[in-house]
């Protein structure tokens, strides 16, 4: 059982609760913080909520117009569909508006006449999950917690170190002591607490919550806080417009949002996943989108728990032991497992496996031909497109929509492993000859 909630105020007047998606228990707003209790607390059975939202006056207050014509580039332009009161309580370090790129050479190497590119390395802490970060900061905040913690493998962590330094609050880190190095650095240099657990990033998963509970944390968690997926769902809403304004769409009328015809991304814990299928989800719901796209959710074959649970037509994955190099998605026992899963059925998607091999040798072409430089778990999801072309998923004319979670500075080491030695030379013309024939060619 859980703790009695803190009294909390209503963080939006358009939220109507939270729904369990075990159990279905419906609780009021501000009524529970975390998980139903139809569940363990611990693994990827979780009582998982998901937040609810009145609509009709939603659709009757908003369009897609209002979000074009907002200045404020930021998630804080979609306030009303997220659970705070107002933009103003975000951290003041603004979170969102990466841009959708063409990538030309990418769709030339592909045969892909519509492919983009979501980069969300451009966020503040180079990673995707500064989205939920923010919701949290701001969230605890509002409930006056002295503390939030969260585990993570690095990129979770650095978001919301670098949203709370700006905020002025205080954070505690759970970190495997396995994480990247550029990753903890961020960590101590906005000025967390860091916590190295000796063991796998679910072991500082579990102890996280334990200590939460214990001593009366926010926890941001994810998979185990609700809110999370309310902000990574801005990253559909961001797709959804960007591709509007880039087809003209958003100048018609009525003014719609177009959704693309597949999505893919990399998937561990799969609140990401589960993030992106909401997203799509609303704008279909304020009927501003006219389908939903396919999900791909895409995993290494090293850290494949929801792939087989997938497999199996299961939903609660068997734990795994995860070894995967792409260290943000090494998961043993995802914790959004609901989510992820439905993100996929829900939409006549698929998971998508691919090796470690190919995830980095994708680092490759996502940066030379498209601009983008990726770590290990970013770079998965164009793996997973590259393999999903070759199972025939997808057409040369669909719009596909690649997202890039994380900047390849988090993981500079898995770089250098793919991209060969630095060629040293004496300083002379001579050497630059000898190392390049072809330059006096």
């Amino acid at each position: 059982m859980q703790p009695p909630v803190e009294s909390m105020p209503v963080e939006s007047p358009f939220i109507t609760g939270l729904r369990c998606l075990r159990c279905g228990a419906f609780y009021a707003p501000g009524a529970i913080d975390y998980v139903c209790d139809c569940r363990p607390n611990r693994g990827s059975d979780l009582g998982t909520l998901d937040v609810e939202y009145d609509y009709a006056a939603l659709a009757r207050l908003l369009t897609p117009a209002v979000w074009h014509a907002d200045p404020d580039r930021s998630i804080g332009r979609f306030w009303r569909l997220l659970p705070i009161a107002n933009r103003d309580a975000l951290p003041p370090l603004p979170v969102g508006g990466t841009p959708l790129l063409a990538a030309p050479r990418l769709r030339a190497a592909t045969g892909l006449k519509h492919l983009w590119i979501k980069d969300d390395g451009r966020n503040p802490s180079a990673s995707f999950k500064d989205r939920a970060s923010a919701i949290a900061v701001a969230r605890a905040q509002r409930a006056g917690r002295a503390i939030v913690a969260t585990a993570s493998t690095g990129n979770a962590a650095a978001a919301l170190a670098g949203q709370a330094a700006a905020a002025g609050q205080a954070t505690v880190i759970f970190v495997p002591k396995s994480a990247p190095p550029a990753k903890i650095a961020q960590l101590l240099v906005y000025g967390s607490t860091v916590l190295a657990v000796d063991g796998s990033y679910d072991d500082a998963f579990d102890l996280c919550t334990e200590a939460c509970l214990e001593f009366g944390w926010y926890n941001r968690s994810t998979g185990y806080n609700p809110y999370m997926t309310e902000g990574k769902k801005t990253v559909s809403y961001e797709i959804a417009l960007q591709l509007a304004e880039q087809s003209g769409a958003i100048l018609q009328e009525p003014i719609r949002l177009v959704a693309p015809d597949a999505v893919f991304v990399s998937v561990g814990d799969g609140c990401i996943i589960g993030g992106v299928h909401k997203g799509f989800r609303d704008l279909l719901t304020l009927g501003w989108i006219e389908r939903m796209p396919r999900i791909y959710g895409v995993q290494s074959a090293l850290s494949p728990a929801l792939y087989n649970a997938w497999r199996a037509g299961v939903d609660v994955p068997a734990p795994v032991h995860a070894t995967t190099r792409a260290d943000s998605i090494s998961v043993d026992a995802p914790r959004d497992a609901v989510k992820a899963l439905a993100a996929v059925r829900a939409t006549g998607g698929a998971y998508v496996l691919v090796e470690d091999a190919a995830i980095l040798q994708a680092i490759l072409p996502l940066a030379r031909l498209g601009g983008v430089f990726a770590e290990p778990a970013g770079a998965t999801a164009y793996a997973g497109l590259l393999q999903a072309q070759r199972d025939g998923l997808i057409k040369a004319d669909e719009t596909i929509v690649v997202i890039n979670t994380g900047s390849g500075l988090k993981d500079v080491r898995a770089a250098m492993e793919v991209t060969g030695e630095v060629r040293e030379i004496a300083p002379t013309l001579a050497a630059v000859r000898a190392a390049l024939p072809q330059a006096a060619s």
